[in-house]
């Protein structure tokens, strides 16, 4: 539902603010009550109980045994409208009945309701057990008409008369007193009573929603850290399974470009050595040097072809092996191997190479070496073999682990989409860079061509 996902997207904090603030007021509302009701309660009982005291203390002296008398006799009935029309008492009670269990009234300051009989109400069925009953509220029973035509409430007290010898309840007291203030009073303990349990309420909520909000603050900052690192390991992982791919791919490609090399370096014994070897093999076997009759002069002439052509197969068998084979590299420098690689191809094809190096950086792994030794090395072979060696220059930077390698001619380029898959020039040296983490860049024209190396330095670490 919509409502409970704005709600789960809302914060701890805020789901503890609304939610507790909710359950707060409802509490708060629910204890109010009780403790205002509770204290209402007391205060018209405690009132009522004095009332009780003082109006007993009067009264009862007056009252003959209850037990013997259906009413009261004219003696005590006149002493007691004596009592209660004049002095401080007079001036409190508005309206005095004794009532017997059954619901008859023994006596009253009202003379029309003597002698009559009403149903016994549950204020009274209390008093007879012996409790003091106390209400402040419009009077609301039936033989209480003139009470009620004040319009205002009265302070109803219910006062059980009690024997001495036996404390049963032979007779109730009720009274209505005028209770000035009361309502004054009352209202003073409820505005109180409210304000000490919204004060509490307020102060418990707010320490609690000051550590929820704590707490919440450092969960969100926990969770931001969590999902961030999160993304990172999920980025990392994407990475590494690209790389594992491109792994894959490069060890499949390595094993089909080795697969090449071993042809192509069996190519260049048959088409070259092998050649010559034949050939010196078969002029061993000529009739010159077979027949003893031969001239001196012949038969040296042939000796001389086959150590010629003998000559030539070992001169390529070393020009193979002094390609294939690395000289010592891993302690060497940047500048060390450049140099080393430009010098070879120089003394080789008697051609000029530009050499600018600018090495600062840290010390590199192996692989990285010998894989700038390769790159030169092929690069300056094909500017020589396919761009004539016009204006061959080679470009090294390494600094602070970023290594740069360019390698240029100006002679007339070539078309990149017309380099087969099987070539082993271009295609090897993009391996060996791609397979090391590196980039590889070809850019050829009519103004010649370039082909750059670069290695970063998270990617160099590797």
């Amino acid at each position: 539902m919509n409502w409970l996902r704005r709600w789960n997207a809302r914060s701890l904090a805020s789901q503890f603010f609304i939610a507790g603030g909710l359950i707060s007021i409802a509490a708060m509302f629910v204890v109010g009550l009780f403790v205002s009701h509770l204290i209402e309660e007391t205060v018209i009982h405690n009132s009522g109980a004095a009332t009780a005291l003082y109006v007993d203390s009067v009264i009862a002296p007056l009252l003959p045994d209850m037990q013997t008398e259906s009413l009261l006799d004219e003696a005590s009935a006149q002493a007691l409208d004596e009592t209660l029309g004049q002095g401080a008492l007079g001036k409190r009670l508005v309206s005095f009945k004794l009532w017997r269990s059954d619901g008859t009234i023994l006596y009253s300051n009202e003379k029309e309701l003597v002698g009559k009989t009403f149903a016994v109400s549950d204020k009274l069925q209390r008093a007879f057990a012996g409790s003091l009953v106390a209400r402040y509220e419009i009077a609301s029973d039936p033989e209480s008409d003139r009470e009620r035509a004040l319009g205002k409430p009265l302070m109803e007290i219910y006062n059980p008369v009690l024997q001495p010898w036996s404390g049963q309840a032979v007779a109730v007291l009720e009274f209505y007193e005028s209770a000035e203030g009361l309502g004054d009073s009352l209202a003073r303990a409820r505005l109180r009573s409210w304000g000490a349990v919204a004060a509490l309420t307020a102060t418990f909520f707010l320490v609690l929603s000051v550590l929820v909000f704590r707490g919440s603050r450092t969960i969100e900052a926990q969770r931001k850290d969590l999902k961030e690192r999160v993304t990172e390991l999920s980025a990392l992982l994407a990475e590494n399974r690209g790389l594992q791919r491109r792994l894959q791919r490069a060890s499949q490609r390595a094993a089909a470009l080795n697969e090449t090399y071993l042809r192509s370096i069996g190519a260049d014994l048959h088409d070259g050595p092998a050649q010559h070897i034949a050939y010196a093999s078969l002029r061993l076997d000529s009739d010159v040097l077979i027949n003893a009759s031969t001239q001196p002069e012949a038969r040296e002439k042939e000796l001389a072809w086959i150590r010629s052509s003998l000559a030539e197969a070992m001169t390529e068998i070393r020009n193979i092996c002094r390609g294939l084979v690395l000289p010592h590299i891993e302690k060497s420098s940047i500048t060390e191997i450049v140099t080393r690689v430009v010098e070879a191809h120089q003394h080789k094809t008697e051609t000029p190479v530009e050499t600018v190096i600018d090495e600062d950086g840290p010390e590199l792994p192996p692989a990285v070496k010998i894989c700038i030794y390769r790159f030169v090395q092929e690069a300056l072979n094909n500017a020589y073999r396919h761009g004539g060696g016009v204006q061959q220059a080679v470009m090294a930077v390494s600094h602070k682990g970023h290594v740069r390698v360019e390698v240029s001619d100006h002679g007339d380029g070539f078309d990149p989409t017309e380099v087969r898959p099987t070539s082993l020039g271009l295609v090897g040296l993009r391996e060996r860079v791609d397979s090391l983490g590196g980039s590889f860049d070809i850019k050829t024209g009519e103004g010649g061509t370039t082909v750059t190396m670069i290695f970063e330095p998270m990617e160099v670490g590797e």
